[in-house]
């Protein structure tokens, strides 16, 4: 029995440092899976970083046209808005003008035939152009009207 007990432990040594080699190789191989697994996260996280730097990058330069669109689009704002202003200039001086000129034509044309007969005495012209006209517009009154200066009312 001795020598079966001395194998015995020689046996559960042995059983021991195969055991001990074997927890020693699966140490090694976790250690080497938990670096390749930490490996790939790095890279995971460089390639999100990458992207997000790209991005930036693409937005700064998207902001950037959008200012100069809105620099041109303002230029284009402030020039529409001269010229506007310009033509309501224009257009209010053309009302005032109409304005007068509805006037004068309303002078020389009373419906009620009063003009006429003061020019024919004052200056022998014969409005109506042919005998019971009546307010009819004449030329020749209208070149007398116009060497006169228009009055402001």
């Amino acid at each position: 029995m001795a020598s079966s007990s001395g194998t015995s432990s020689t046996s559960s040594s042995m059983e021991e440092g195969e055991l001990a080699a074997l927890m020693e190789q699966r140490k090694r191989k976790r250690m080497i899976s938990n670096r390749e697994s930490a490996r790939r996260s790095r890279m995971r996280k460089q390639k999100h970083l990458d992207e997000l730097m790209a991005m930036v990058a693409q937005l700064r330069k998207d902001n950037q046209q959008i200012v100069a669109n809105l620099g041109v689009t303002t230029q284009h704002y402030a020039a529409v808005e001269a010229e506007n202003s310009i033509l309501r200039a224009q257009a209010a001086e053309l009302g005032h003008r109409l304005q007068s000129l509805t006037e004068i034509i309303s002078f020389l044309n009373p419906s009620d035939g009063v003009f006429e007969d003061a020019c024919d005495d004052s200056y022998g012209v014969h409005g109506g152009g042919g005998g019971g006209g009546g307010g009819d517009f004449n030329p020749l009154q209208m070149a007398f009207f116009m060497s006169q200066p228009l009055m402001e009312y």
